[in-house]
């Protein structure tokens, strides 16, 4: 009997540290998107004999709609990802062309970075998409994290095999996260840094995207300016939008 209540006691935690492991997950994915998002960005790309630099600007409303538009450099300016659930659009103004992205290609680079299509445009969901759990703790610039472990549902069409990711307990920020392919390897580690408060929210503005075994090698992204839970229309996240969001 005490065996039988032990074991009952034991499965009772595990369900509420799934249970809590989610809502760790979804607090701090809401922290970077608020209701809606808006957000001035660059993003460098860094190799060992050279380095790129873009500027980009961002829209977001829930985990459904977004849009992303290109301001530099000259040669990529114009250039529009839009989000809508689970349909991903890329408008090429200089082949005046808006293509759909099949799920394939949401594991590729995007724009030559070390970022997929889909870590930009968030279109699987780290919270509906992944059974989480806590595994651990760690600390990570003098803050207490929790490590959680995500891996990906059955039916989920996802990119990866699994996460590993530190969310501070104090104010759920992602600090640290590594990406497994479906074999386990792993594929990519990003670090956030540089916390500060814009827009009266408390966040990472600096993310470093580091590919495994690729020296001298990594993506920086860093946020500018942002503005969060300003209203935005759902007609705003549209395919003709795409062609004159630059005007």
């Amino acid at each position: 009997m005490r065996f039988c209540v032990s074991l009952f006691w034991l499965l009772s935690i595990s369900s509420l540290y799934g249970q809590t492991a989610r809502e760790i997950v979804q607090a701090a994915d809401s922290k970077m998107r608020g209701n809606t998002s808006q957000a001035q960005i660059t993003i460098q790309t860094i190799r060992a004999t050279w380095s790129r630099e873009m500027t980009v600007k961002t829209w977001m409303k829930g985990t459904d709609l977004a849009l992303i538009l290109l301001q530099s450099p000259a040669k990529d300016k114009g250039i529009v990802y839009l989000k809508r659930k689970k349909e991903v659009w890329n408008w090429m103004p200089s082949l005046e062309k808006i293509i759909k992205l099949p799920p394939s290609m949401m594991s590729q680079s995007w724009m030559g970075t070390d970022f997929t299509n889909d870590d930009l445009v968030k279109e699987s969901s780290v919270v509906n998409d992944y059974d989480h759990s806590i595994v651990g703790d760690t600390i990570i610039d003098d803050r207490n994290c929790y490590i959680i472990q995500m891996l990906p549902k059955p039916e989920a069409a996802v990119v990866w095999g699994k996460l590993l990711v530190c969310i501070d307990k104090k104010d759920f920020l992602e600090l640290h996260t590594r990406f497994y392919d479906e074999d386990g390897s792993l594929v990519n580690t990003m670090n956030a840094s540089d916390i500060k408060t814009m827009d009266g929210r408390l966040i990472p503005t600096r993310f470093e995207m580091i590919p495994a075994g690729k020296p001298n090698q990594k993506t920086v992204m860093v946020y500018k300016a942002v503005m969060f839970n300003r209203p935005l229309d759902d007609a705003f996240f549209t395919t003709e939008k795409m062609k004159i969001l630059n005007d």
